[in-house]
């Protein structure tokens, strides 16, 4: 099948990873001559290639003459053991005139800080924290909303050699103290209220709360946004953001020299299984992977505008945070991506953003993509969208549907990279390439340094192009990979996560096959892999198709123990005012019969109000599979809208 886009023989020329290869070829006399003999030699020589990394992004500090040690082993290897590194400041090596940060807070707020504004703050804040009794190793936590003040934090805390979490605001009070109370915080920074969906949701009563349950914490910041002026006496140890730094004169900033492995990040699983797991992530680790996803893979150069809609408490915050130290300018949303707008429709907002602010990349949710091309919204024929090189797409897998709606409805010309990677990397295991054709439904490539493989259940690798599935695998260490989690002093539990499945090989739980063009294509996760008669079904094979009914708003399939088997049961939620009936079960099942197997046909369709997810937007299938077999889901707190899990319990239809 022909692609559906090439990138033209200029901006391959221009390319950032183009320049990349020519000088690993001059270094190392690597003869790289396409991304492919360039991705082969980055998992065969990893010294050289991180090295090169290194060198050819930008990265400022002392490197150190050893690269890896004890590269046989995962867990255990140890990159740049003689570094010395500060992630913060090298966000933060311009001080000039030009957007550090754009920020939109619905349409609401509008507010913009220049490099050397946001060095000033930065500056500001660690001043604070240091006098709040915040050091090396102590922890900043943020219960805040994608706005300029979370990042100010972030650095001023990463500069100090401190160690800094986050949450949004959305979440509730035992979501928050699931998370934070494990890590001990000594500051608390938090917002009064936030905007959503153009009404204003209060905080207060959930900061007090969350405040006087944490006794670690000597400070609780309070951020204003709605109110100009928040009652903080209800906090424990309350201040507003305002007096906290008001003593504070901008100076420069004492950036701590710290280890490659410092902990910078600590991130947290989902939890939908149980109390979330803290991951920590590393100072070197973070910025590495992220120079080298931003620059190489995403062509993000210096002066670039780039977006992701995302909440403090996912990832691609921290991911997109970081295009500070590609020099780019960060453009900052905080509210909803539908909010109604006075010149637009539901869904426009964020292609004003684009417009407004020239944005280069937009990087967004494929549920987001699917919503939008279901409410029919053309943004090539409503916006301009000129400077948009490059549209990512992560959270779950991009529908190929959704692939031909980008290009047709969206832009024409730009390298629309579905990215797939997650929380426990802090990065990408497969991305986005310039130099690589799109292929329909396809992630491009796997990522440079990143030995990513296909296992099948003994463990064998599956060569690409077989159309067979497996696990997807990391068979070499990568310097992304957490240092640890939290409170696991044996590492008992990080090698439980990662490493028991296929010793000495990083497990990550993706459903995946490598396509014959080199790709790879998601078939959901492997925990929620269906398995009707010893057959393995991915999730997403049956969203495809399910979803491309314009009907249905989403679905969620689970696979229901039955008479010593599983059967497979899908719940639809249908559009405003739609009922299911036998015509519409039978026009998904033939949707789903003829355009993947009649093993993936579900037993039982049922119609569901809403489809449960946690606070990234993923919906949760192994909650509703617990729920529909009477056991208990350990941590609802993790979920936005656990509400939606009773439309799943003791269903009638689930009896026969």
């Amino acid at each position: 099948m022909e692609p559906l886009w090439r990138p033209s023989a200029e901006r391959i020329a221009a390319a950032r990873l183009n320049v990349f290869i020519a000088a690993v070829n001059r270094r190392w006399h690597a003869d790289c001559t396409d991304y492919g003999s360039l991705w082969r030699w980055s998992v065969t020589q990893p010294a050289a290639f991180w090295t090169a990394v290194w060198e050819e992004c930008g990265v400022y500090g002392e490197r150190g003459e050893k690269v890896l040690e004890s590269g046989e082993r995962m867990p255990g290897a140890r990159w740049f053991p003689q570094a010395r590194i500060n992630y913060a400041e090298n966000l933060l090596r311009r001080h000039d005139d030009a957007d550090a940060l754009v920020f939109w807070g619905e349409a609401q707020l509008r507010r913009r800080l220049s490099y050397r504004q946001l060095n000033a703050e930065v500056s500001r804040c660690a001043q604070a924290l240091t006098a709040a009794g915040v050091g090396r190793g102590d922890r900043v936590a943020a219960y805040l909303p994608n706005m300029p003040e979370a990042i100010i934090a972030m650095l001023a805390t990463a500069s100090l050699g401190a160690i800094w979490s986050s949450a949004s605001p959305d979440f509730g009070v035992q979501g928050v103290l699931d998370r934070f109370g494990q890590i001990e915080p000594k500051v608390l920074l938090c917002v009064d209220a936030y905007w959503y969906n153009g009404r204003p949701v209060d905080c207060m009563a959930k900061n007090a709360e969350v405040a006087a349950r944490m006794p670690s914490l000597a400070r609780s910041v309070v951020v204003s946004y709605v109110d100009a002026a928040p009652d903080v006496a209800a906090l424990a140890k309350g201040v507003a953001w305002a007096d906290f730094v008001a003593p504070f004169t901008a100076g420069a900033i004492e950036f701590t020299p710290l280890p490659f492995a410092h902990p910078l990040f600590i991130m947290f699983s989902s939890g939908t299984t149980g109390v979330p797991k803290c991951i920590v992530h590393c100072h070197g680790g973070a910025l590495l992977q992220h120079l080298k996803e931003h620059q190489l893979h995403g062509d993000v150069r210096p002066g670039d505008r780039i977006f992701y809609f995302t909440t403090c408490g996912w990832m691609m915050w921290n991911w997109l945070v970081s295009g500070l130290a590609s020099q780019a300018t960060l453009l900052l949303y905080d509210g909803s991506p539908f909010v109604r707008t006075a010149a637009g429709q539901p869904g426009t907002i964020l292609f004003d953003y684009a417009d407004a602010e020239g944005m280069t990349h937009f990087g967004t949710s494929a549920k987001f993509i699917d919503a939008i091309a279901k409410s029919g919204l053309k943004p090539h024929e409503t916006h301009r969208l000129e400077p948009l090189r490059v549209m990512f797409s992560t959270g779950s897998p991009l529908a190929p549907e959704s692939f031909d709606y980008v290009y047709r409805d969206i832009k024409a010309d730009l390298l629309l990279a579905s990215i797939s990677g997650g929380t426990d990397i802090l990065s990408c295991f497969a991305l986005g390439s310039p130099l690589l054709p799109v292929h329909r439904g396809e992630l491009q490539c796997r990522g440079l340094g990143m030995a990513v493989d296909v296992f099948d259940d003994d463990g064998q690798a599956i060569p690409p192009g077989r159309g067979e599935r497996g696990e997807l695998v990391c068979t070499a260490p990568f310097p992304a990979m957490p240092v640890g989690f939290w409170n696991d002093p044996d590492g008992a539990k990080y090698h439980a996560a990662y490493f028991a499945r296929f010793a000495n090989v990083w497990c990550h739980g993706d459903f995946v096959e490598i396509t014959a063009n080199e790709g790879m294509i998601i078939h959901g996760r492997s925990d929620a892999v269906l398995n009707p008669g010893g057959v393995r079904i991915g999730t997403a094979e049956i969203y495809r198709q399910v979803e491309q009914l314009p009907e249905v708003v989403e679905s969620l399939v689970i696979g229901q123990d039955w008479e010593h088997d599983v059967r497979v049961v899908l719940f639809v939620k249908l559009r405003d005012g739609m009922s299911l009936d036998a015509a519409l079960i039978a026009r998904i099942k033939q949707q789903i019969r003829q355009n993947a197997t009649p093993r993936h046909v579900p037993a039982k369709v049922l119609q569901v109000a809403d489809i449960p997810r946690t606070k990234s937007g993923k919906i949760v299938e192994l909650a509703v599979r617990h729920v529909v077999h009477g056991r208990p889901v350990k941590n609802v707190e993790a979920l936005a809208n656990p509400e939606a899990l009773e439309f799943f319990r003791d269903r009638a239809e689930l009896q026969t």
